[in-house]
């Protein structure tokens, strides 16, 4: 096989792997969360601060700068997925991380996060390595081909019993979001 044959052969098999992994149903509990996020990837890194409201019918979120300016803003809805960066410029996609990883670099797996950050293993896809706490809280997990971590804040306070921190790895990709605030989408 020519040198030429055997590139298409590797593009077409890492395609068909990112096809078969499932995508999580939308989880219809609504949340709105604030805090940071580091991504490190092939082409760089990004620290930003993050906005999230997840909807039973649309997830929003905002990266910002430590000023409060957009960088980009994601509406991912049952017709897809847009991002508008700070200049404007949109991209479209069929689900969020393919989205992310043509118009930021790295991909944002957001539909078995929606999961994840509660403290959930994503349905629709079997988790592996599962470990959980003394109090049967799950603290990691390997799923859709991502290596999960969650950290929980304290037992008391404004945000107990709910997810601090989440940090996902996918070999060249490591995503680390810090959740400072909680809130039902229901509260005012």
């Amino acid at each position: 096989m020519s040198a030429r044959g055997s590139v298409a052969l590797m593009a077409m098999l890492t395609l068909a792997a990112c096809m078969s992994v499932p995508l999580a149903p939308r989880d219809p509990t609504p949340f709105d969360l604030l805090g940071r996020a580091l991504v490190t990837y092939s082409g760089g890194a990004l620290t930003a601060n993050l906005r999230w409201e997840h909807g039973a019918g649309q997830d929003q979120i905002w990266l910002m700068t430590p000023t409060g300016q957009t960088l980009a803003h994601i509406v991912d809805s049952g017709s897809g997925a847009v991002l508008t960066r700070a200049d404007q410029q949109q991209y479209r996609a069929a689900n969020v991380e393919t989205l992310t990883r043509n118009a930021l670099g790295w991909p944002l797996p957001l539909a078995p996060l929606q999961y994840w950050v509660r403290g959930l293993p994503a349905p629709g896809a079997p988790p592996a390595d599962v470990q959980r706490d003394v109090e049967n809280r799950l603290t990691a997990l390997t799923q859709t081909g991502w290596r999960v971590a969650l950290e929980w804040h304290p037992s008391s306070g404004e945000n107990a019993g709910r997810v601090r921190r989440v940090d996902l790895k996918d070999g060249t990709n490591e995503i680390r979001f810090v959740i400072d605030t909680w809130r039902d989408a229901r509260q005012p």
